[in-house]
């Protein structure tokens, strides 16, 4: 039995990112989403940041849920939670790796002599 892995929705969207990680670009979104080139242009990284951290959110509660239905005998293929389990820590793995970057940037404009 198989079963398709998904990128995470939301961070699939960063410029940038499907180099980095495999991950396809706007085409790989999940939920029928597609980034216009308008929409990608125009939209701040504080928009795009706070749909990342939503996105992280969403598949953590669905690990979540997954993981009562586990507890309770419910869940059919309890693969489904394993998969939905590694990738909300796959997005917080990302989302702490993006926050000690900021954090890294920050201290180092703040070292810089004016």
């Amino acid at each position: 039995m198989t079963s398709p892995i998904s990128a995470i929705s939301g961070f699939s969207a960063v410029p940038g990112l499907d180099a980095v990680s495999g991950i396809g670009g706007a085409g790989a979104l999940t939920g029928g989403e597609k980034v216009t080139a308008a929409q990608g242009e125009h939209e701040s990284f504080a928009s795009m940041l706070s749909r990342g951290l939503e996105s992280v959110q969403a598949s953590q509660a669905k690990a979540d849920d997954l993981a009562v239905q586990v507890a309770q005998g419910t869940l059919q293929d309890p693969a489904q939670y394993t998969m939905a389990a590694n990738e909300a820590q796959l997005g917080l793995q990302m989302t702490l790796a993006v926050r000690n970057k900021a954090v890294e940037a920050f201290q180092e404009i703040m070292r810089m002599q004016a």
